[in-house]
């Protein structure tokens, strides 16, 4: 192998490397993605040389045109790699050699595999991030749309997954919803952080052939360049960044899973997961799964690992470039994929539920759901919360004793249990009364869900 086969480092070395030492650190089988970055950083690098001169006119149209070429061949799936290509930079340029001669070889001065890998990858997030957002912003939508649809609804609300006070399924879905708003604005956040240009930072140092950073981010778009050229080639929080909001991104898509997979069951009866959404067993002829909801809940696994893995990579390295920087990429272009696999299934899976009223509402006001309005107004009649706490409490057991729950009570039987609530118990211990009453500006009363809902829609549609 010779040095303009594919590696940009071999005139320092005698023998070739070790068959299974060049299997280790090649990394063309998943860094070929970046190609169009690569190619788009190589026009902006040559027209820089040619600024200063450091290559003719003839050169830099020699270049010019085979990174067209080389652009085409990428985007018809036409370019064959070969096995000395360690990577895509390589491959690049020994390609760029074979198409445009000398002038391609003249095209390295001045540059790094480290300063380029570092700008390929953060505008390859960078397109990652505008991929995902939009994905994002499309669950929202499902969601909300739900939400207005059910937006009076009374449910259960659940703590400890224990049945505790009603809102209405509308607050319920909308409560997703907002957990996503805040997922797309960390996306919007780290693609800010990260649009800066690390070229013309070489290895690590800078270089001396007079180069002007900030015009390779005038011609890659980028909203600013690096400020330190040793913490350029060295910095993945960028990386880091993203991968931390896909990771709780796929958290918060998780949690809606598991509410799907446990409102669909038997036990819970809330609603009928789509066809489409579902799948059936091997076995059982009669099973109607939710495994789209399942599988999402799953996919967060590998977004959690993900982060882990780039962390652990990055917590024990000196400054600057260590080929432990190699193992940044795989993370990300999986978290990546993963996002955009997962979030249009899930909107999908919301927009095919069929929610069952009836079984909604029946289970809404159980369990003694309306304890803690009775304890309240105990305490608007002005006994300690204290006090009313341990009275509706001691009701609570009896109710339990005799099989009725509060709101089953007559009124005669509540008054005398609860003798400061007077002859209002019965009117005011009703679902309708207990949704209407939480009328704070972030509470579940049906004109306040209303709001944040006419709210989130200006976000969404803004």
């Amino acid at each position: 192998m010779t040095d303009h086969e594919g590696r940009l480092w071999g005139g320092r070395f005698a023998e070739a490397p070790d068959a299974a030492a060049w299997s280790l650190g090649r990394s063309v089988h998943f860094d070929v993605r970046l190609w169009p970055y690569d190619v788009a950083g190589s026009r902006a690098h040559a027209d820089e040389l040619r600024r200063l001169k450091l290559v003719t006119a003839a050169d830099h149209a020699a270049i010019t045109s085979a990174l067209e070429a080389i652009q085409v061949e990428f985007g018809s799936g036409t370019f064959t790699f070969r096995d000395s290509d360690e990577d895509l930079h390589g491959a690049i340029e020994r390609r760029m050699v074979e198409l445009a001669g000398e002038a391609g070889g003249r095209l390295r001065a001045g540059r790094s595999r480290n300063d380029q890998i570092a700008s390929d990858l953060r505008l390859y997030l960078r397109d990652a991030i505008d991929a995902t957002a939009p994905a994002v912003r499309e669950l929202q939508h499902a969601l909300a749309d739900r939400a207005e649809e059910t937006l009076e609804w009374p449910v259960p609300g659940y703590t400890h997954l224990q049945r505790a006070q009603p809102v209405t399924l509308g607050h319920h879905l909308l409560a997703h919803a907002w957990a996503l708003e805040r997922d797309h604005g960390r996306l919007l956040d780290a693609r800010g952080r990260l649009d800066v240009s690390t070229l013309g930072a070489g290895a690590l140092a800078g270089v001396t052939l007079g180069i002007d950073p900030a015009a390779y981010a005038s011609s890659l778009g980028m909203s600013g360049v690096a400020r330190n050229s040793m913490d350029a080639v060295a910095d993945r929080d960028f990386a880091v960044e993203f991968l931390a909001a896909a990771a709780l991104l796929g958290v918060h898509m998780s949690r809606l899973g598991e509410e799907i997979v446990l409102w669909s069951s038997t036990e819970f009866g809330w609603v009928r997961v789509g066809d489409a959404f579902s799948t059936g067993s091997s076995i059982m002829p009669q099973k109607r799964n939710p495994d789209v909801a399942e599988l999402v809940r799953g996919k967060t696994g590998r977004l959690i690992g993900a982060l882990v893995s780039l962390l652990v990579t990055l917590k024990g390295l000196p400054l600057t470039y260590n080929r432990d920087l190699q193992e940044d990429k795989e993370p990300v272009f999986d978290a990546a994929d993963t996002l955009l696999l997962t979030l249009p299934a899930m909107a999908g899976t919301v927009r095919s539920l069929v929610f069952d009223r009836e079984r909604l509402a029946e289970t809404a006001g159980g369990e003694f759901a309306l304890a803690t309005d009775a304890a309240e107004e105990l305490v608007r009649r002005g006994v300690p919360f204290r006090e009313a706490h341990e009275r509706v409490g001691r009701l609570v057991a009896a109710c339990e004793s005799q099989g009725i729950d509060i709101a089953d009570m007559d009124a005669t039987a509540l008054r005398q249990a609860l003798p400061a609530l007077g002859d209002a118990g019965p009117e005011l211990l009703t679902l309708q009364s207990a949704l209407s009453r939480r009328d704070a500006t972030f509470g579940t009363a049906p004109d306040q869900v209303r709001a944040q809902l006419a709210e989130l829609r200006g976000r969404l549609d803004g």
